[in-house]
């Protein structure tokens, strides 16, 4: 079995879920309250910010060429494709830039940015892609899926969304983290596998909580 395998498998309650969300069906079947897609639009917008630094910072700490290749054109897709989808959505939403680069992160975007941002800097490159990896691998299996939905690719407000995440062009950043993890794992000790298996159920469980702080529109108790 290979370590990407292993950690799939251990965080399956989790990212079942996350797939059966109220959010992400209500993407998927249509039924979504729009304030509550506006809210993660400019929310998630905030936190792809970091998560594009991340990638940046996979790149400065690439061993070698090929993965320094890969983090850049991951940090492109992020910064020139789904980045540019938010704030094309934004404006048919009556978002205006400046509302969407002023959004205050909520607590969970904070939070969840906070633990990507720290273990991406203070351990190796394979703790780098397995606090990032629930977000691009996890988006991929449920653009997929939701893609399979009758009418989901065409809806008037999330169809776009849906295509986004279910292309190949975006599976091809998951499948390449995938790839890179389970070459990486295969120098590790057991101890380190179980540092960075716990790194990915952690960001798999702030995965969760980014779709519920989203439904729900979680914000600041006392603004």
């Amino acid at each position: 079995m290979t370590f990407s395998k292993r950690i799939r498998e251990r965080a399956d309650s989790i990212w079942a879920a996350s797939h059966q969300h109220p959010f992400v069906q209500g993407i998927g079947h249509g039924t979504l309250p729009l304030d509550s897609f506006k809210y993660y639009m400019r929310q998630d917008y905030k936190y792809l910010i970091d998560y594009a630094r991340v990638m940046a910072l996979g790149s400065v700490l690439a061993p070698d060429l090929n993965t320094m290749s890969g983090f850049a054109k991951a940090l492109d897709e992020t910064l020139n494709t789904e980045m540019e989808l938010h704030r094309s959505y934004a404006a048919r939403l009556g978002i205006s830039r400046q509302e969407l680069e002023e959004t205050v992160p909520g607590p969970v975007t904070l939070a969840y940015s906070g633990v990507m941002m720290a273990e991406a800097q203070k351990g190796s490159i394979a703790e780098l892609i397995a606090s990032i990896l629930p977000c691009a691998w996890s988006y991929y299996e449920i653009g997929t899926e939701l893609a399979k939905i009758p009418g989901a690719t065409e809806h008037e407000y999330y169809g776009e969304w849906v295509k986004m995440y279910a292309s190949k062009e975006f599976g091809a950043i998951a499948e390449w983290l995938i790839e890179t993890l389970d070459g990486l794992a295969e120098s590790k000790s057991e101890e380190e596998l179980n540092r960075i298996e716990q790194i990915f159920l952690n960001t798999s469980r702030y995965e969760y909580m980014f779709w519920d702080m989203a439904y729900h529109q979680q914000s600041w108790p006392v603004e």
